[in-house]
Formats: structure tokens, C-alpha cells, sequence
């Protein structure tokens, strides 16, 4: 039921595949198991996205989809979370990815204003970095693992609560119907 869900808001596969601006991958778009939503694609798809996600990147998308493909994992779940990193989000992910690299360090906070300019960016990433990207790829593991067996938790007590409901009509059927 819940991958029904799903279903219905991830694009089509054949119109991905055949669209103007990816002919050129169409290559590696072609496999199947880039499209399935089952127990093992799904969750490896949230892991991917969440660990993209809380990377820093302009380009967060494009080493998602080579992951996911690597991983033979759901391509387009995966691409959809990545977006948890969005103009909205991304201040306090990093911020927080950020105090997570320096307590990870052992480095003291440090106090900056931001600034929209280029000399800003040079000068404070510069100083900032480190940390940042250590406590992106900490925070990043942390939330790909925990999306990881949340999802497959997740997907177990489906399967199990819609066996549970389905039992009793399973049983009325197989006493219909004896084996000889």
C-alpha cells in the first residue's frame, strides 16, 4: 500500500528515460531496479539521499544519482530527498553540521556575521571549512544509518501488520480449497 503511495508521485520512468536533456544518460537509466520501490531499494534510497543531503554542495544531485546507481537503489527517491537540504533548511543543517566539526576538533566556536560577497566566502570558508565538512560527513553517516534502519523497520511492520490482516481470508481460502 505505502509504496502505491509512493508510486504515484515519482515521474515515469520511460518519460525520464526519453527526455531531451537526458538522452545522454539514458545508458545508466535503463536498468529497472533504479525505478522499483521494494524492501531493499527503498531503503538504500533514503540512506543516499539523507547523506547527500547534509553534504555541502552546489550539486548535491548529481553524486546522489551516481550513488544510486552504484548502490542499485530507487533513483528517484533517492534525488527527492536530497532536497532535504533546501534554502530553508540548509542555515541550521550547516550551522549545526558546523558545531558538531568543532566539538569534534576541539575547537572553540567562532563568532561571524554573515556577509553576501565574495570576499566574505573566501576569507570565512577559508577558516570554517574543516570543521564544517567534518561535521557534514559525521551528521551525514549518522542520518543515512538512521534512515536506513528506520526505513527498513518501517517497511518490516508494514508487511507484517498487512500479513496479519490478510490472514484470516487466507486461511477461509486454503479451507475452501484442500490440498489432495
Amino acid at each position: 500500500m505505502t509504496h502505491k503511495i509512493i508510486r504515484r508521485y515519482l515521474p515515469d520512468a520511460a518519460l525520464l528515460r526519453s527526455h531531451p536533456r537526458l538522452r545522454l544518460f539514458s545508458r545508466w537509466l535503463q536498468p529497472a531496479y533504479l525505478w522499483h520501490l521494494n524492501r531493499r531499494s527503498v531503503p538504500g534510497a533514503v540512506a543516499v539521499g539523507l547523506f547527500w543531503g547534509f553534504i555541502p554542495s552546489p550539486t548535491q544531485m548529481l553524486p546522489a544519482a551516481a550513488t544510486a546507481v552504484a548502490l542499485r537503489v530507487n533513483l528517484p527517491l533517492s534525488l527527492a530527498l536530497t532536497w532535504i537540504a533546501n534554502p530553508l533548511t540548509m542555515p541550521p543543517m550547516f550551522y549545526f553540521n558546523y558545531r558538531v566539526g568543532t566539538w569534534l576538533l576541539d575547537r572553540p566556536e567562532r563568532a561571524f556575521s554573515i556577509e553576501l560577497s565574495w570576499d566574505w566566502l573566501t576569507r570565512e570558508l577559508g577558516i570554517l571549512w574543516q570543521p564544517l565538512l567534518l561535521g557534514s560527513f559525521v551528521v551525514a553517516s549518522c542520518a543515512a544509518a538512521l534512515g536506513y534502519c528506520g526505513t527498513r523497520t518501517l517497511w518490516r511492520l508494514h508487511v507484517g501488520r498487512a500479513g496479519r490482516r490478510n490472514w484470516p481470508r487466507l486461511m477461509r481460502s486454503s479451507a475452501d480449497h484442500p490440498r489432495v
